[in-house]
């Protein structure tokens, strides 16, 4: 009797359990995270939360592992020094933290104040009709945008794994099928979503990315604090 039972209990779906692994982790303590033995599955950080760190270097995005009220746990491609001040922008919400210790590509970071969970998680529900928006870096960068036989020379406002802001562009560009070739990236198709003033918001066909993004932005971080360190010298 007690096989036919264990026999005819359900057995979790295995897609659904991975699912529930494929985000990141929130705990309800004050403790900043701390990073883990070994590294975790690459199949499971695609689908990690993506959030902005700023710093006096720049603005860069960190693929977040671990939550919790007093601080996080993200990876960073261009690392920070520990004791840094920064501002992680997360959930729409711009919090003053420090990093507080550097491991293997992972940094911990500790909000200058103790954040109230459910509200933060509240704050990341999308509004009915509204998907949320992946964070822009600010950058300041040329690129070329061809629409059929014309090109243009623009500048880049911002950029995020789905698209870019760019300016000047033609009103005519408007929901034209363009390829954007930024400062050391590749190609990208997309299309251009809005236009205002001259200003154009572009979605790519497919998003970038995390580390090919990361990375570009690590080397521009770098180039800047090399120019910077050779004004000073």
């Amino acid at each position: 009797m007690f096989a036919s039972l264990i026999r005819r209990k359900p057995v979790a779906d295995p897609a659904q359990m991975e699912n529930a692994l494929e985000s990141t982790t929130f705990s309800l303590t004050t403790a900043v995270p701390r990073p883990p033995e070994r590294r975790a599955d690459e199949r499971l950080t695609p689908l990690l939360r993506i959030a902005k760190i700023k710093s006096n270097a720049g603005e860069q995005l960190m693929r977040i592992r671990n939550v919790s009220a007093g601080g996080l746990m993200a990876e960073c491609s261009h690392l920070l020094e520990v004791g840094e001040a920064v501002k992680v922008e997360f959930s729409s919400q711009l919090i003053p933290s420090s990093i507080v210790w550097i491991r293997d590509g992972l940094i911990g970071v500790k909000f200058d104040q103790n954040l109230d969970l459910g509200e933060l998680l509240a704050g990341r529900k999308p509004r009915h009709g509204f998907r949320t928006r992946p964070p822009r870096l600010e950058v300041n960068c040329k690129a070329s945008v061809q629409v059929g036989k014309m090109y243009y020379t623009v500048d880049v406002q911002d950029i995020s794994l789905a698209g870019l802001k760019v300016e000047p562009i033609d009103e005519r560009c408007l929901d034209q099928k363009v390829v954007v070739v930024v400062e050391s990236l590749r190609p990208i198709r997309g299309e251009v979503r809005w236009y205002s003033n001259r200003t154009a918001g572009i979605l790519f066909d497919k998003p970038l990315a995390f580390e090919e993004l990361a990375e570009w932005v690590g080397k521009r971080l770098e180039l800047a604090s090399l120019k910077a360190a050779y004004k000073r010298g």
